[in-house]
């Protein structure tokens, strides 16, 4: 891990390739102006900007973490842009996504991780489930591991389920020090047996500045919520003070987590 600032790319999407369907919110393969090939995820879809907000702020904080997370990119959809697209689903998902998105460098010739075949080692196993215990995500099951194997490299993958506090926006702070009772399903549950030793390593990575720099990328627009009596600062601020509440409350969710391995023996 390097201390520069964090920053992402912005590249126009300039060819809609295929829907990727088995997403329940209907990403899409599709080519940008650099001539990469990314996995575009649409602020028209389902939980909206929400989604995206999370997708960024749990794949940085993995890059963080050590942990290997494809290249996130702002993806700038034209207004023009799929006008020709036959699918009227597609299409109204186009119509209603012009503006920024959000991208990852798709994995070209990526496995699905199958716990079956591969065994992943226990240390990188605690550090996978402590990040899903921090940013509250749901989604890294047996059914669902949201994880690929390219170049025998074991890769996170979508993180637009965590920090599901937002969607209810009620009370934060107490979903901000809160265990994670979710950790039971996890699928690497049984290979982590270091979430204790590598707590503190984990915290330290975390920074205020390093959280700060995060929370600094969401854009602005995203961050414009109709029927919020919030502003744009103090929404952002709020997602800041989630990360450093929870961080500092780590113990809560680590407790559980080992309390759930101990079901396991």
């Amino acid at each position: 891990m390097t201390n520069s600032k964090i920053e992402l790319r912005t590249v126009n999407v300039t060819r809609y390739i295929t829907p990727l369907r088995e997403g329940g919110s209907l990403p899409a393969l599709a080519e940008a102006n650099d001539d990469f090939k990314y996995v575009l995820k649409f602020r028209g879809a389902g939980h909206g900007v929400k989604a995206l907000i999370a997708e960024l702020l749990g794949g940085e904080i993995a890059r963080i973490l050590g942990l290997k997370v494809p290249e996130l990119v702002f993806a700038n959809l034209d207004e023009a842009f799929g006008r020709s697209e036959g699918d009227e689903e597609i299409q109204d998902l186009l119509k209603g996504s012009q503006g920024l998105n959000l991208a990852l460098h798709f994995l070209s010739g990526a496995l699905t991780f199958d716990p079956i075949v591969t065994q992943v080692e226990e240390r990188l196993a605690s550090k996978i489930i402590w990040l899903d215990a921090f940013i509250t995500n749901i989604d890294r099951t047996v059914k669902n591991t949201n994880m690929l194997i390219w170049h025998k490299e074991l890769w996170l993958i979508d993180h637009g389920a965590t920090f599901y506090f937002h969607h209810s926006w009620g009370d934060w702070k107490k979903a901000a020090v809160s265990p994670f009772p979710y950790s039971k399903d996890h699928v690497l549950l049984p290979q982590a047996a270091f979430v204790e030793e590598i707590n503190s390593e984990m915290v330290a990575l975390l920074s205020d500045e390093k959280l700060s720099e995060i929370t600094n990328l969401i854009p602005t627009d995203w961050l414009q919520w109709e029927g919020s009596e919030m502003n744009v600062a103090e929404i952002r601020e709020v997602y800041f003070q989630f990360l450093v509440l929870r961080r500092n409350n780590s113990n809560n969710f680590v407790k559980q987590i080992q309390d759930a391995r101990k079901t396991l023996v």
